[in-house]
């Protein structure tokens, strides 16, 4: 069927289902640990689709830590023509893999 509703976590927003494994921002807690998202913007239950203004009253998607990781190496390089000025940097964004097990509305 698709999602069933759409959350926002950090400065992103994710469309999930039960079940589905998602990959978020990086979140306090350890693998196997219970976690709720309480900014449902939207949610979907058959036939009924209930929005949020902003957020849908009462809704908190349930969801379990899988595991805590971090990306691959983003290499951020800065130069200016015709100047010795090069600067190589490297960036490793953490994130949180959470499996949703329940939506609450």
């Amino acid at each position: 069927m698709g999602f069933a509703a759409i959350f926002e976590s950090g400065a992103r927003q994710y469309a999930v289902g039960v079940g589905d494994v998602v990959r978020v921002e990086r979140l306090n807690g350890a693998a196997g640990d219970l976690i709720e998202f309480e900014k449902v913007l939207l949610l979907r239950k058959g036939d009924a689709t209930t929005t949020g203004r902003p957020y849908v009253d009462g809704a908190r998607i349930v969801g379990e830590i899988v595991k805590q990781g971090r990306d691959d190496k983003l290499v951020v390089f800065k130069h200016k023509k015709r100047a010795v000025y090069r600067r190589k940097n490297g960036h490793k964004q953490q994130h949180t893999l959470v499996r949703i097990t329940d939506i609450v509305s």
